[in-house]
């Protein structure tokens, strides 16, 4: 077992996820990729001399994985083993004390005209809007025959529900076509088992689109993710270091808090972030700060903007490694390609930074990731890789 051989030490690891951030070569913009187009001279400078490159599978080949997945195989937990729904992520990440036998639900208010889901999104609704309208429905709707029903909104369009009552089942296929275009769907049980929580479910889409109904965008919405609280090993217990994770997005925070990484501050700003991690930085061993604004780009189908996310992370990568931390990992939870705008199989670059002098001497692309010396490798292996680069391995056998 890699867990008997794990050393304690205070060498430092940080991972700078920028979610979404693989691609492919567009012809539009001759033939790059963003991360390929970007002028990111601060990584490349890094890249060329301490970095090693290669590309990461997050769940199998040719799966396209979603963000829980994506996370939890950069983190070394398989996630075909461990399968953590999205509502309970999100309901973690919004401070939602969740208690046993909750059902979490992560939702996405949208816009539906004549049975069709025209924007699964409703226009990255502003979250201003999102809380007012989820006022409006707890307003309403706070129980559903026996069951307690908890609406909290989120950032921009997404807000979570929880169903608080005996009998609750998790086995339930999403409410949500995943793309525009295609009708309005209801949730449906996976198992005979689920058919009483599958109807309670579906009361509460009705009392909800009803309230909603006349919205002119936010007047659907969408259900995803149906999950109820997992167990699993915890990080600092795995790796035997005291872990900290630094992002904004709810989802995050959540599969964060799971796995027993402390979520430090709620920076609105990259800089902010920067700022948590000098705070913080003498009291952890192992920092996960995530960028999510990659993935946005990706799933609007924006070049540029994918650019402009990666080029502004650039200006904070060498205050990363003016830190001194001995590994820095630079990668994606999943690719999100402009073309596709969406989550995709494609693996995804990585750029290990180390302080032993092993390097490729390559900037840091998709298609230089292809020739690194990591190779392509599953993502749930990544960690045991770190650990080795960071002196946390000890020698296995005699």
């Amino acid at each position: 077992m890699i867990s008997d051989i794990i050393l304690r030490n205070e060498q430092k690891i940080v991972f700078l996820v920028l979610d979404g951030v693989g691609d492919i070569p567009d012809k539009r913009f001759s033939y790059k990729t963003p991360l390929e187009a970007a002028k990111k001279p601060n990584i490349d400078k890094l890249s060329q001399e301490y970095g090693v490159l290669g590309r990461i599978i997050p769940v199998e080949i040719g799966v396209t994985p979603g963000s829980g997945p994506g996370h939890l195989s950069l983190f070394g937990y398989d996630p075909l083993q461990y399968d953590i729904g999205r509502g309970v992520l999100e309901a973690l990440g919004l401070d939602i004390e969740l208690e046993e036998g909750d059902l979490a639900v992560r939702a996405n208010f949208c816009t539906i005209k004549d049975g069709i889901v025209t924007d699964r999104r409703a226009g990255r609704l502003k979250t201003e809007e999102t809380e007012r309208i989820c006022a409006q429905l707890a307003k309403n709707i706070d129980r559903i025959n026996n069951t307690k029903v908890i609406i909290v909104p989120g950032k921009s369009h997404r807000f979570v529900v929880i169903f608080r009552g005996g009998n609750l089942s998790d086995k339930l296929a999403d409410g949500d076509p995943h793309k525009d275009g295609m009708p309005y769907v209801y949730p449906k049980p996976k198992v005979k088992e689920a058919e009483y929580t599958s109807n309670l479910v579906n009361m509460f889409l009705e009392k909800a689109l009803k309230v909603i109904t006349s919205e002119e965008v936010a007047n659907g919405i969408l259900l995803r993710g149906f999950s109820m609280k997992p167990k699993l090993p915890l990080f600092p217990d795995k790796y035997k270091m005291q872990a900290a994770a630094i992002a904004t997005f709810p989802m995050y925070r959540g599969i964060s808090r799971i796995l027993g990484m402390k979520v430090i501050g709620n920076p609105k700003t990259y800089g902010e972030a920067i700022s948590l991690l000098k705070e913080n930085y003498n009291d952890f061993q192992f920092f996960f700060i995530h960028i999510k604004e990659t993935d946005i780009a990706g799933e609007d189908g924006n070049f540029e903007a994918k650019i402009r996310v990666i080029e502004e992370v650039d200006h904070l990568v060498s205050e990363i490694w003016d830190l001194a931390p001995d590994v820095v990992v630079i990668t994606g939870d999943h690719s999100t390609p402009c073309l596709i705008k969406g989550h995709s199989w494609h693996p995804v670059p990585l750029l290990v930074l180390n302080r032993k002098g092993e390097t490729d001497g390559l900037s840091f692309h998709e298609k230089n990731s292809l020739m690194g010396s990591i190779g392509t490798i599953y993502s749930k292996h990544l960690m045991n890789l770190v650990l080795a680069m960071s002196a946390k391995l000890d020698k296995f056998g005699a």
